[in-house]
């Protein structure tokens, strides 16, 4: 575990990009369906059990939600989607916000796109695929839950997340990741030390 992580601390929200921070220093963003455990990637991933919410109930991250790492570092929690009891309206204001957020923000250096790997590659995943493509914008993928599965079946999954993701655009990488067992962290946190030039830690 990088200790630089476990400063993050909750900045601000943002209800569209033009209420951000200061668009400067280095951002990674996590973005995914409602039920594919985010908030539980980003809290493992900082060591903090209650950084970023944590609900039963699918699609409550209905803002852009910005944490810092230091002065220069921002994780990015993006609004959930696919289960939210909410209107078509406010979907597609969402889906505006995330779009102008990944078209406009020249801080973002890369988005981990999370998705339950008993559910992979639906259509919002593919979605945000695209866009990450479009801008040009690299895409790290963690299959969370992975604990749900034997090894063996989990790594079939991964092989075949891979493969389906062959001829896309470049810059996709997927790992296996669990945040019950603490799995995949070390891996998560070496592309997010790349993305956000992260400093070696103090007491390295």
């Amino acid at each position: 575990m990088n200790p630089n992580y476990r400063k993050t601390h909750f900045l601000t929200s943002a209800a569209k990009p033009a209420q951000a921070p200061p668009d400067r220093g280095y951002e990674a963003a996590f973005a995914g369906r409602s039920n594919a455990g985010k908030s539980c990637a980003l809290n493992a991933l900082c060591d903090q059990k209650g950084l970023a919410r944590t609900s039963k109930t699918p699609g409550r991250t209905q803002l852009l939600n910005f944490f810092a790492v230091d002065d220069e570092r921002r994780l990015v929690d993006l609004p959930g989607y696919g289960y939210a009891k909410v209107s078509e309206g406010i979907k597609r204001e969402w889906q505006l916000s995330m779009g102008s957020y990944l078209e406009t923000r020249d801080c973002l250096k890369g988005v981990i796109l999370v998705m339950d790997i008993r559910n992979p590659l639906k259509e919002f995943d593919l979605q945000m695929l695209d866009w990450s493509g479009h801008f040009h914008i690299p895409c790290h993928i963690l299959l969370t839950k992975a604990d749900k599965l034997t090894r063996n079946d989990a790594n079939k999954t991964l092989i075949q997340v891979k493969k389906a993701l062959t001829g896309r655009q470049e810059g996709i990488t997927a790992q296996l990741f669990s945040a019950l067992k603490k799995q995949g962290i070390d891996e998560a946190h070496a592309l997010l030390d790349k993305w956000l030039e992260m400093p070696e830690p103090e007491n390295a």
